[in-house]
């Protein structure tokens, strides 16, 4: 499925609704930039219960609940 928007605050916004009665904060953050890879685990607390989710980062700049796939080797000819 496609992110809501571009930034993190619009996606977390997107899939974990959170209300003013409840808090969201970051769990985990990982930020590999040799492997550019990135991630952020989001949690979500309610009256409901709490609901947790990892959001990656893709490098067009959108923030989505699946990983970027990964670079596969090619081969062109000239």
């Amino acid at each position: 499925m496609a992110s809501a928007g571009k930034s993190l605050r619009s996606t977390v916004e997107h899939w974990l609704a959170p209300t003013s009665m409840g808090t969201v904060h970051v769990v985990e953050f990982k930020n590999q930039r040799a492997r550019r890879q990135c991630y952020v685990c989001v949690e979500a607390c309610t009256a409901a219960g709490t609901a947790a989710m990892f959001f990656f980062g893709h490098r067009d700049g959108l923030w989505c609940i699946f990983p970027p796939g990964r670079d596969r080797p090619t081969m062109r000819v000239v």
